[in-house]
């Protein structure tokens, strides 16, 4: 079983940042595309931004410039720097991580919440 805590969510005013994290944990042997994903009330689950275990990066258009995602390999963990913060940027936001053990399957963390004061 692998586990992903996620931490850095909060409350922060428009203009503002927050770092997020989330930790891979359990049975893996390698941890391969990692991501963020967020969901806004009455909305549907959006992509934020990937990246895979070299570090090749992909954002939604709506964070490109703002956004910015990293990874430790060594530590199986993703951050999600966040600059420039806007109102509409307020949601959950969810890690996701393709684990490899025996097979490969994609994981979701808890999720934690950002909101952004106007």
């Amino acid at each position: 079983q692998v586990q992903l805590v996620e931490s850095g969510g909060g409350l922060v005013q428009a203009g503002g940042s927050l770092r997020l994290s989330c930790a891979a944990s359990g049975s893996i042997i390698r941890v391969n595309v990692m991501g963020w994903y967020r969901q806004a009330p009455g909305k549907q689950r959006e992509l934020v931004a990937t990246i895979t275990r070299g570090g090749s990066t992909n954002y939604a258009d709506s964070v490109t410039g703002r956004f910015t995602i990293s990874r430790d390999n060594a530590k199986n963990t993703v951050y999600l720097q966040m600059n420039s913060l806007k109102p509409e940027d307020t949601a959950v936001y969810y890690c996701n991580a393709d684990v490899y053990f025996i097979t490969s399957t994609k994981y979701w963390g808890q999720g934690t919440q950002v909101t952004v004061s106007s």
